[in-house]
């Protein structure tokens, strides 16, 4: 593993959800909110019943997707539909409506994770920052204006824009390249091992996994950290 050198960087690619942007807060908050609109405590014993369901076909769902398996459109309704279906509520029509409004009411949530403002401050007069995110292009775009954000940014590099996404190398490539940047000047800060992590090892980035919930694991990485508060030691 190369040496952890801030002085060498010029571009910092930030993940968006669960680094920068509180998803887990901000999907839970509009979750909650559309379990009472659709009244599913008629369907549900309590919300953490819903939400157990959904966890469950919601992330193996994500994993189709960033496989390719699964279109966009699929996602969006058989996470919903699934966890319905399984509690005796089998509505296509609701599941969908309620797939649209969780992706119209979600990004407008502006929880960011502690020190995001701080830290963006902080680095925007010492290096370029871009984004760097899976998802979909009208609900990233819109997290970024609405938590405030969008402007530290010079470049937002969106899955469902490029056409691959992390963690293949194509992604990281071309954002790379889009900003003539030079691959041992780029940093990646992101949550994820399998995704940002494994990307940029793959491409030959330099990485920062933040490791917020402090899971336990044996992934070699350059620089880890629990908290954005850290990384103002580092660069």
């Amino acid at each position: 593993m190369s040496k952890f050198e801030p002085m060498k960087y010029r571009h910092i690619f930030f993940d968006l959800d669960h680094t920068l942007w509180d998803f887990k807060t901000n999907s839970l908050a509009t979750l909650q909110e559309l379990f009472v609109t659709y009244k599913l405590s008629r369907v549900f014993d309590d919300f953490d019943s819903f939400h157990e369901k959904y966890e469950k076909h919601n992330l193996r769902l994500w994993n189709l997707y960033r496989r390719g398996k699964v279109t966009r459109q699929a996602l969006n309704f058989d996470r919903f539909y699934l966890p319905f279906s399984e509690a005796g509520f089998d509505d296509p029509v609701i599941a969908g409506q309620f797939g649209k409004d969780y992706l119209a009411i979600s990004p407008t949530k502006t929880k960011l994770m502690p020190y995001t403002l701080e830290l963006l401050n902080y680095l925007k007069a010492k290096y370029t920052l871009h984004i760097i995110t899976n998802g979909f292009r009208e609900v990233q775009e819109r997290k970024l204006e609405m938590c405030g954000i969008r402007p530290y940014f010079n470049k937002v590099f969106i899955s469902d824009l490029i056409g691959v996404q992390k963690p293949n190398i194509r992604f990281f490539e071309y954002a790379v390249k889009s900003t003539n940047a030079r691959k041992k000047e780029s940093l990646v800060v992101g949550d994820s091992l399998e995704v940002d992590i494994a990307g940029a090892q793959n491409y030959g980035l330099d990485h920062v996994f933040f490791n917020s919930k402090q899971i336990s694991h044996e992934k070699k990485v350059m620089l880890e950290i629990s908290s954005l508060k850290q990384l103002f030691d580092f660069l």
